[in-house]
């Protein structure tokens, strides 16, 4: 019995010629089943062949796993033996057949485009018997262009009568943007992007709920065919995203580990300073340049105006476009620039270091004798398919020579095409100055290859980031410091906790970008009975359920952030220690590593059968545990408030209470979409405003209106102590004061400043208190599936105004501090001042009035059904757009903007 790891050729080859193709053992099973918890994904791989032949034969098992992953277990039987892997360190000498047998995987920041490494393991199967596999690997999955990509190879080589890939993914934050591309085939990975058809994999099925999601693939024997008759059907993909908010980010913690993702959105990009050098030696003849060029006419398309750019073509000769500058972003300046690489014509050797030296000289002149905006981001964008021939060859002068031009001044980010580039000097340069490698081979999509890169990285929005946590509560924590963060991607920290009896941890994050300076700050509630324990995932079998997701997250973090160190350094004690370290932290997690290796045992002679021990995750108790969002601990959901019936809710109909006298009076408003209503205005005094925007929809069928109106938007403003404004909006929630901050209206979460406190509770509403005498409710109505009549919108709820004061004004605020009469007309045409408990015994009637500020309004007798349509009030109807009950007309109630807090008032009709 014997298992190779590392790399083999192509396996789409096959390791049998046809004339065996009858013999060799079949594949009667092949399924792959994963769990994917808050990004870290396990995978279980079982397959079962059968030897139906009269004599042994031997059986491959092969299957390509992705570089960045690492596996944990191994395990077969074979008829009735069973034979488990055992991780074992790596004894120190490499033979030749060592090295070939265990080629390092790469580490995550090499993450090939062909970025596999194939497991192998070979048998001999006695006649009519049978062989069963089990592998077991992990990894955590990397954000890209704003999504994660978990990718399955299913190359069986052979068709297989029980085929079956199920993938179960539980976000607690919520996921979003789940998709299955179609299966995508070697030449055709990484471009994140599938041309023609999109449909999914035949027989897939997804099914998901807003934390947890389901993705089978269950292809028959003629659906397998249909795809391909060798049994290379290729990879099964699943993308998504989750939901997040700007600010501090998701900050998970389970059994005295956290981990920490921190991916803001809707932040401005930070200008660029990019210098592109480009191989144009003779090697890059053909496709390759062809290639280049048109994805570099794309790129220098998507460059913004703020940018600055220049273009190093190199191949014995270096050769500048704009000598000693970098040029701003004009139409004639891209124009010029795409002319020039158009003209570029392939020949000579390949001087990689003299190309770097001047690209890094022509950075570092524009960044000293420019002012340049000390938020931008300035990087090389380096690209060859070739080794050093010309000039310095030697590669550890080439990284010597990089690292002292750049001085840690700005990131390098290298790319590399086709099959003679030097990976490790490419990886190391990029590795040393704070960039990313990327390996593309050269065929018809390399163009897409690069143009995806680059939109990686073409959009940074912070720059120097750095996370720090409380030293006396944190241990062991992996890197917290970071050059650039760009839109897409995603920073993930992990550490251990220290001390266990502290209920929380405080996390601060600061970072630049385009605007200004930021902090954020927050405490993450820990909830010290750990409830969340997920035991019987794949690979956490035989008891130990105990090393959870989150530690596991951590050791996986840790051990590549080790390989990456000891690639980077060159002193040989410092490369043993972090052997050693790395090495330690894999046997103790069963990781097969660089410096491990898994070495086949046989199992005891009474081993229970084989079996794929694999249970999905229990999610109970997990909202309990994953802590997100600001950290604050949520408010439950549908939370009693204390609510008045003072509202503005529905198409859109306002009530007003008044307490004292025991009665209501409501009336309607048929505004005009997109028409912003002053519902409070107290902007002199208490410093509050309160705004309404409108969205139309269409009339109910037979109805007397011509369209429907409903508040899309409600806007708070408050200038004292100092200015805040909020935006809410069914979906999420914009808090600006001095800093934005962008919450969703599907988690619960609170934030409080010195002045302002909001609470979310998910899907129900937005509690907004101001210095805690003012305090607003506004209800989120969403429709699952609604009428053409129906939109999503909101209701506004005055809770508490005694912060208000009496001058306030509005079409609610104006009644908080006034008292209304109700009036009824008796025969004789007296006027009789109603009791406080003759309302009810009040019959409807035309010569029923409301004094109003010495105005005499008609109104009859309504009920109107408020809080989502849960209670009902009975209240007198004003008619005719509230005509005399309000001050002057509803159109002196619009606002100019969502913003406006103008205190000036229409022709105040005062009767």
């Amino acid at each position: 019995v014997h298992s190779l790891w590392g790399s083999s050729s192509d396996i789409s080859s096959g390791p049998y010629g046809d004339i065996f193709w009858e013999t060799r053992p079949r594949m009667s099973e092949f399924t792959v089943r994963s769990t994917i918890i808050s990004r870290y994904a396990f995978t279980t791989v079982s397959c079962t062949m059968v030897n139906s032949g009269s004599e042994a034969r031997e059986g491959v098992f092969e299957m390509q796993i992705p570089a960045a992953a690492f596996i944990s277990n191994f395990t077969m039987s074979i008829g009735n033996k069973t034979y488990y892997g055992e991780v074992t360190g790596k004894e120190k000498k490499h033979s030749s057949d060592d090295k070939a047998r265990h080629k390092k995987p790469p580490s995550p920041t090499d993450g090939r485009e062909n970025g596999y490494e194939t497991f192998k393991a070979s048998v001999f199967i006695p006649r009519k018997m049978q062989a069963r596999f089990l592998l077991h690997y992990e990894e955590l999955l990397q954000r890209r262009l704003g999504k994660y990509e978990y990718t399955v190879s299913i190359r069986p080589q052979q068709l297989v009568g029980r085929l079956r890939v199920e993938v179960n993914i539980l976000e607690n934050s919520g996921i979003v943007s789940l998709e299955v591309p179609p299966l995508r085939n070697s030449k055709h990975k990484g471009n994140g992007k599938v041309e023609g058809d999109v449909s999914s994999p035949p027989s897939t099925v997804v099914g998901h709920t807003k934390t947890l999601a389901k993705v089978t693939f269950n292809p028959s024997v003629v659906e397998q065919t249909r795809i391909a008759r060798n049994g290379i059907l290729g990879d099964f993909i699943i993308r998504y995203d989750v939901n997040r908010e700007l600010s501090v980010g998701d900050v998970q913690i389970l059994n005295g580990y956290f981990v920490h993702y921190f991916a803001p959105t809707d932040l401005p990009p930070l200008p660029k300073n990019v210098v592109f050098v480009l191989d144009s030696s003779a090697s890059m003849v053909g496709t390759k340049l062809k290639q280049t060029k048109e994805a570099l006419f794309t790129i220098l398309q998507d460059l913004r105006p703020e940018d600055h750019f220049n273009i190093i073509g190199f191949s014995n000769r270096i050769k500048v476009w704009q000598q000693d500058r970098l040029v701003p972003v004009t139409p004639n300046n891209i124009r010029d620039a795409k002319k020039y690489i158009h003209n570029m014509s392939p020949t000579g050797g390949t001087n990689i270091n003299g190309a770097l030296q001047t690209g890094a000289k022509l950075l570092n002149d524009y960044i000293a004798q420019n002012d340049i905006d000390a938020r931008s981001v300035s990087l090389i964008i380096f690209l060859t398919d070739g080794r050093p021939t010309v000039g310095e060859t030697q590669s550890s002068k080439i990284l010597s020579n990089t690292k002292d031009a750049i001085r840690d001044k700005f990131c390098l980010f290298t790319i590399g095409i086709g099959n003679d580039v030097d990976h490790k000097l490419l990886e190391r340069m990029a590795l040393e100055n704070c960039g990313m490698t990327r390996h593309f081979q050269e065929d018809d999509d390399a163009a897409s290859h690069l143009k995806g890169f680059y939109d990686e990285i073409g959009t940074p929005l912070l720059s120097d980031i750095r996370v720090d946590y409380p030293e006396d509560n944190v241990e062991e924590v992996t890197q917290n410091f970071f050059p650039n963060y760009f839109n897409g991607s995603e920073i993930i920290i992990a550490g251990k906790l220290i001390n266990h009896t502290s209920d929380s941890l405080h996390v601060e994050v600061t970072a630049s970008n385009s605007k200004k300076y930021i902090l954020l700050k927050t405490d993450v509630a820990i909830d010290l009975p750990s409830r969340n324990d997920i035991r019987g995932v794949p690979g956490l079998e035989d008891g130990k359920g105990d090393k959870n997701y989150i530690e596991r997250a951590w050791s996986y973090l840790t051990i590549k952030e080790l390989l990456n160190s000891r690639l980077k350094t060159d002193d040989n004690q410092e490369k043993d220690y972090l052997m050693e370290k790395a090495k330690s932290m894999a046997l103790t997690y069963n990781f097969v590593t660089p410096f491990t290796v898994l070495k086949m045992r046989e199992a005891g002679l009474h081993s229970e059968p084989l079996q794929e021990e694999f249970i999905s995750p229990s999610t109970d108790g997990i909202g309990e545990k994953l802590q997100s969002l600001q950290g604050h601990k949520a408010p439950p959901d549908k939370q009693r408030i204390k609510i008045s019936k003072t509202s503005a809710d529905g198409d859109p109909h306002f009530v007003i209470d008044f307490p004292s006298s025991k009665f209501s009076v409501c009336f309607n408003i048929d505004g005009e979409p997109g028409d912003i209503l002053r519902l409070v205005s107290d902007h002199k005094e208490s410093g509050v405003t309160v705004n309404g925007q409108l969205i139309g929809a269409p009339a109910p069928p037979n109805g007397h209106k011509k369209h429907r109106t409903y508040f899309s938007t409600i806007t708070i403003l408050s200038n004292k102590p100092e200015r805040s404004y909020l935006e809410i909006t069914p979906r999420r929630v914009i808090l600006d004061d001095g800093e934005r901050l962008l919450l969703s209206c599907d988690r619960s979460a609170v934030v409080r400043s010195s002045s302002l406190e909001v609470s979310i509770s998910a899907n129900s509403n937005v509690t907004v208190t101001i210095q805690d005498t003012i305090s607003f409710v506004i209800l989120i109505h969403h429709y699952k599936k609604p009428a053409p009549y129906q939109r999503n919108h909101l209701g506004f709820y005055i809770s508490n105004s005694k912060g208000l004061s009496s001058d306030s004004h509005g079409l609610l605020g104006q009644f908080l501090n006034h008292e209304v009469k109700l009036l009824q007309e008796s025969l004789n045409t007296s006027h009789q001042q109603v009791g406080q408990n003759q309302t009810e015994a009040l019959k409807p009637g035309p010569t029923t009035n409301l004094k109003v500020k010495g105005r005499l309004v008609p109104v009859v007798w309504k009920q109107r059904r408020i809080y989502n349509g849960q209670q009902e009030v009975d209240c007198w109807f004003a008619k005719n757009n509230a005509d005399k009950l309000i001050d002057g007309s509803y159109k002196d109630y619009l606002a100019s903007h969502p913003f406006d807090t103008g205190t000036s008032f229409g022709t105040i009709n005062s009767l």
